[in-house]
């Protein structure tokens, strides 16, 4: 059993002054794996002081310097590479492949691009009688979430650090033992007492001392949109300066021009990604009606490919990572089967075979109406719903209908094509024909899908403050 009792603060193990135990869970087995002592206010208040003594002398190293200590970081967490992917399928049942690239090396590739953006990023320059100089905001509050853990702390940890900030860090209580692996890679990575804080805990606790800290000038979040709401809120009382990325329901198009049987198979392996844990996922298909019937058939062929079971095995979706996760989409996959959406393929309860666990079927609906809950909700599990339209204006209106607005996506005959119909589309990043990611791409959302950007150089706009110095 792992027993977790520590935090990471001003460079060393600490001990929790919380005595609240947290059971980890292993998704995979619903067996209890370890404890999980959860941190309170009071520490964050240490950790806070640590990252607010270390910001100074942090703060004045030049980007040279910085950089050296972030390729110290990387080679750190390289080093680590299957200790962490091991950890994830412990902790959120994430088969091996998908924990080692799409959480660690996509982590690590931040790091990549952090580098080159330092190489050319003015952090002063002169226009006119004034100066613009942009500085580092100061201690940065970061709030990760469950479902991509290693690569949403990268994603945050990674333009905090090249920025010249100081951080304190909440990883989510459900994934504790990669982020401590992550916490002793940075501790062997050279960086100086205080620049990095870990504390583990509740958003209830932790997160809400983390939002309404007086000496935390800046809070990143990535989790739900109830969960960016809450913090705003704390944070607002004040006046700090909040970065959120949160839900999504993003809209899948595929246009008549577009490859069929291509575009209709990629999108539900796009969706089944992560076991659909993933605010970005296309998880609304939105087809021409006059092929409904064929794309029901391609659908159905794609997501019984798609092999679940233990994330030791040759799979491609372990569990979802926790039990109210796992009721959680059950209900909203009752929901649409009383609904009176026509079920494709999967359905309620487990894969056969898989008696124990959180395994949740791959599930496609289709005939779906836009006020069902299952097309309006964020559900975060493999579950497609398809929806038909007639003419381009009912499938614009479609993508649009959406209190969303993290990610989209176009399947075309020409890219072209694909353009001028994804420049119509209110969302942070759009993927046209099947589009790998781009990690210096900017990545954030409209709407209710949170505010900011993360990536590249615009995720170092994030963490910085601008001064203007006017001569006579």
């Amino acid at each position: 059993m792992k027993q977790i009792d520590r935090h990471y603060i001003d460079g060393a193990w600490r001990e929790s002054i919380g005595q609240t135990e947290f059971d980890i869970e292993n998704p995979a087995t619903e067996q209890v794996i370890g404890t999980l002592k959860l941190g309170s206010a009071e520490d964050v208040d240490e950790a806070v002081s640590a990252a607010r003594r270390a910001f100074p002398s942090y703060s004045r190293l030049n980007t040279a310097e910085r950089s050296e200590l972030l390729k110290a970081l990387a080679k750190s967490v390289a080093a680590r590479r299957d200790d962490l992917a091991q950890a994830m399928m412990q902790e959120m049942g994430a088969p091996y492949w998908m924990a080692s690239t799409f959480q660690v090396d996509i982590g690590l590739g931040q790091v990549d691009v952090a580098l080159e953006v330092l190489k050319s990023f003015q952090f002063e320059e002169q226009r006119g009688r004034f100066t613009v100089r942009h500085e580092p905001i100061g201690v940065c509050g970061l709030i990760t979430p469950w479902n991509f853990p290693i690569m949403a702390i990268m994603c945050k940890l990674v333009p905090a650090l090249a920025t010249g900030c100081t951080v304190v860090l909440k990883p989510s209580e459900y994934s504790p033992l990669s982020a401590e692996i992550l916490a002793s890679a940075f501790h062997d990575a050279g960086y100086a007492p205080g620049v990095f804080n870990m504390v583990f805990g509740s958003g209830e606790v932790v997160g809400e001392a983390i939002s309404g800290h007086r000496d935390i000038t800046m809070v990143s979040i990535t989790g739900s949109t109830r969960a960016g709401i809450a913090v705003a809120k704390r944070a607002a009382e004040t006046v700090k300066r909040v970065h959120q990325e949160l839900g999504g329901k993003s809209p899948n198009v595929i246009l008549p021009s577009a490859p069929l049987e291509d575009a209709v198979t990629r999108g539900v392996k796009m969706m089944m990604l992560n076991s659909g844990q993933g605010c970005s996922l296309p998880s609304r298909m939105i087809v021409p009606n006059a092929c409904m019937d064929e794309v029901k058939e391609i659908a159905r062929k794609a997501a019984e490919d798609c092999a679940v079971g233990a994330p030791e095995g040759n799979v491609y979706l372990g569990p979802v990572a926790n039990r109210n996760q796992f009721r959680k989409v059950q209900d909203l996959i009752a929901s649409g089967i009383s609904d009176g959406a026509t079920l494709v393929v999967g359905g309620e309860g487990r894969p056969e075979g898989l008696d124990q666990g959180y395994f949740i079927r791959p599930t496609v609906f289709a005939d779906t109406r836009p006020d069902m809950r299952i097309v309006r909700e964020e559900i975060f599990g493999p579950v497609l719903v398809i929806q038909g339209y007639d003419d381009e204006e009912e499938a614009l209106a479609l993508a649009l209908d959406t209190e969303y607005g993290l990610a989209a996506y176009v399947e075309a005959g020409t890219v072209e094509e694909g353009r001028v119909f994804a420049n119509q589309i209110p969302a942070g990043q759009i993927a046209i024909n099947g589009a790998t990611p781009d990690l210096a791409a900017p990545f954030g959302g409209y709407k209710q899908s949170g505010n900011g950007r993360e990536m590249g150089v615009f995720g170092f706009e994030a963490f910085l403050e601008t001064k203007a110095v006017i001569v006579p």
